[in-house]
């Protein structure tokens, strides 16, 4: 069976630098009445490692929603290596995109290596099931996000954090060239957070995977983030290196805290 062949973004000249991995253009986007996103300019480049931090409510979940097509703006364009999404079926889409969300819940018993395995699925043949090279992506996964000794464990068994690292896992299987990633760390214990950051550094760095994760975390977002973007009340505030953006005089007038009295301090 022939493969179809598969579109990596808009044409372009030999030479010429690749398309934004990650393209937002004035994107509005609501939940019933309420607007979330208010305008939304946003490109990311292919290999960035990219944070987005600010308040709860500030819109930094629905940009990951509307990046991965779950949530349809109302006004604006996305794009995913130069092609809109609203051009690209789910399976393409989950090609180029593998998303982490908080938690999801698992409504079946599955081996930790099977729900790892679902990361594969886009890559599969329809007719002939996962390959060799499908499992031993699975098998890296596992190892590389540190799960060998669950591997054969009922996921619904683990602990919060445990699961975490399993939907982790999944989308490292998955080789996507961009990761989104809501939240990675919420569940996790000091060590493993540290250790899950490492791992993003890692994929980002070795293996040229794109990054655009929600953090809350100000001081893991600083340290483990070359660029921060900054949302407050659906609109982007700042966009640069953590010192510029996480400024004492910026966080004080987003998060409405004085950044010292609150450990907030940055640099």
């Amino acid at each position: 069976m022939i493969a179809p062949t598969v579109s990596t973004g808009v044409d372009a000249p030999v030479g010429a630098a690749p398309p934004p991995a990650i393209e937002l253009v004035d994107v509005h986007a609501a939940y019933r009445d309420r607007e979330v996103l208010r305008g939304v300019t946003l490109s990311i480049d292919p290999g960035e490692r990219v944070a987005l931090v600010g308040p709860n409510g500030a819109g930094k979940s629905t940009i990951l929603r509307v990046v991965a097509g779950t949530l349809v703006p109302g006004a604006g364009t996305v794009r995913l290596a130069g092609d809109p999404i609203v051009g690209l079926e789910r399976r393409e889409i989950a090609r180029r995109l593998a998303v982490v969300p908080q938690l999801a819940a698992l409504p079946f018993a599955a081996r930790v290596e099977d729900v790892v395995a679902l990361g594969r699925l886009p890559h599969e043949d329809a007719f002939r099931g996962p390959s060799e090279a499908d499992r031993a992506a699975v098998d890296r996964a596992i190892e590389r996000v540190g799960l060998g000794p669950l591997r054969r464990r009922d996921a619904r068994e683990l602990s919060l954090g445990e699961r975490q690292l399993v939907l982790i896992a999944l989308a490292v299987a998955q080789a996507a060239p961009a990761m989104l990633l809501d939240e990675p760390t919420v569940h996790l214990d000091l060590r493993h957070r540290v250790e899950a950051m490492a791992l993003l550094e890692d994929l980002n760095a070795r293996d040229g995977t794109t990054v655009l994760a929600v953090l809350h975390d100000l001081h893991l977002a600083a340290r483990f983030f070359p660029r921060i973007v900054l949302l407050d009340d659906g609109r982007m505030v700042a966009d640069g290196p953590p010192a510029d953006v996480l400024a004492a005089g910026r966080l004080r007038s987003v998060f409405g805290v004085d950044p010292a009295m609150a450990g907030l301090a940055i640099g």
